[in-house]
Formats: C-alpha cells, structure tokens, sequence
C-alpha cells in the first residue's frame, strides 16, 4: 500500500475510534474477553451471589432467640459467603483494571503510537509532488519540516486527512440528526 493510503487508513483508523469512543471499546472488549476467558470466575460470583440470598433469606426467617445455634450457624455461612464474594469481586475488579491498562496502551499504540512513528520514519519522504509553481512562494510550507521542495510532506498530510474526515463526519452528523424547529416569536398585544 502506498504511503499516501497507509496515512489515511491510520488517520481513519483514530479518528473512528474517537468517533466510537474508547470506553465503549473497552467495555465491548472487556465482555468479550471475559466471556473467552474468565467465563469460571463469573459463573461462580453468580453462584455464590444465588447462595447467598438463600442463606440470606433463611437467616432472616429464622429466630436468633429460638433457634440460636441454627442462626449461628447461618450466620457463620452468610459471613464466609460475603467474605468470599468480596475476594472474588476484587480480584475480577483488579482483572478488569489491569485489562484496562492493557488495553488503553495498545489504543495509544494503534493510533497515536503508530501515526509518530509514521511521521518519524517518512519525515523526509514526499507523499506526493505538487506541481511545479501550483502555490507559489506557499509551497514550501506543504514540504514542512523535512520533505523536499515542492512536496507535500507526512505531517501536512497527516493533517489534511485528519481536517478532511473531521469535515465529513460533521457533514454526516448533520444530515443525519433531525433538525430542531425553530421558535418563532409571538408578539403580545396590550388590550385596554
């Protein structure tokens, strides 16, 4: 693919992905990770969480005075089942984050990452060549930092592309929200 393309798919790329917006990514990887691979461990917080009402619920229905050892006893399951449903909600939560982690860096790495580094590497490369005398004394500033005279260099371009997207999301925005009616004003008349 030729460098001109491989800018717009990755200035597209972010652009998309800010469209989205990263927590919904996230949040749309993170079920799908977590019913790949840490299907167990929620299974087994709903079992414990089903286990717990009905301990919960025969606690309750059960006298303290009556029946003192049998509620004691409840009790002690209740306090354990809590207890163990707490160690399994922190080590999902601390899951969760470290996926986050994970998961935000390998977003900065597709997009941001990715568009210096293509910036680095083609910092003296043309994308394309403007013809010659097109913009005048101008021109020079579209070769802007390194690219040679006359051209157009990655970092123009990186910002054409981004200018240009941005434009058109707004164009699709607005054709696709509904318009809002307009209030016209109602002039009061005074009545003596």
């Amino acid at each position: 693919m030729s460098l001109i393309f491989t800018i717009f798919a990755l200035v597209f790329l972010t652009e998309l992905i800010s469209w989205i917006g990263k927590t919904v990514l996230l949040e749309f990887a993170w079920d799908l990770y977590s019913r790949l691979f840490m299907n167990a461990s929620y299974t087994r917080q709903r079992q414990l969480q089903a286990e717990l009402l009905t301990a919960k619920k025969e606690l309750l229905q059960t006298s303290a005075q009556d029946q003192f050892a049998k509620w004691a006893k409840l009790r002690r399951g209740v306090d354990k089942g809590l207890a163990d449903l707490e160690k399994l909600n922190g080590e999902l939560a601390s899951s969760k984050t470290a996926f986050s982690l994970k998961f935000n860096t390998m977003m900065w790495v597709l997009t941001t990452g990715l568009s210096f580094f293509v910036g680095w590497w083609y910092r003296k490369a043309a994308v394309f060549y403007l013809p010659p005398g097109w913009l005048g004394p101008l021109g020079w500033w579209m070769a802007f930092p390194f690219a040679p005279k006359g051209s157009v260099s990655v970092g123009v371009w990186q910002m054409a592309c981004r200018r240009v997207i941005k434009v058109g999301e707004r164009t699709v925005k607005n054709i696709l929200a509904p318009s809002e009616p307009v209030a016209v004003p109602v002039e009061m008349s005074k009545s003596s």
